[in-house]
């Protein structure tokens, strides 16, 4: 098992869900029924939580990545594509849903793990 592409492809995952969310900011809070006033930022239990998440996520693609004997940015980064759009995707969509929450979050909640998914597949071929 290669730790070092695992934390890497975590952190490239994570960093990009930062960036993801940041930018989406309020119309990803208004989707979610939040406002600045619920959201506690000083509590750490989401970073953390969503960066363990993405290390076990992580993990799993590494395996899948040398199951399948798959090598190369090219085809790396299409099966973490593949994997957010047709695996994860999916689940987060029905989860949203059934919540009968905004049908917004549908795609910006879907567009995470396929960015970084691909992102994952990038790094670990890289590293």
């Amino acid at each position: 098992m290669d730790i070092f592409a695992i934390i890497g492809a975590a952190a490239a995952a994570w960093i990009f869900g930062a960036i993801w969310y940041g930018f989406l900011g309020a119309r990803w809070m208004a989707a979610s029924g939040l406002t600045e006033d619920s959201i506690d930022r000083k509590n750490a239990v989401p970073y953390v939580g969503s960066f363990v998440c993405a290390l076990l996520v992580s993990t799993m693609f590494w395996h899948v990545l040398k199951t399948a004997e798959i090598v190369g940015i090219g085809e790396s980064a299409l099966t973490g594509l593949g994997l957010g759009l047709f695996v994860a995707a999916p689940w987060i969509a029905t989860n949203v849903l059934f919540s009968q929450r905004d049908k917004n979050l549908i795609w910006m909640d879907c567009a995470y793990p396929a960015g970084g998914m691909t992102l994952m597949g990038i790094v670990h071929a890289l590293i």
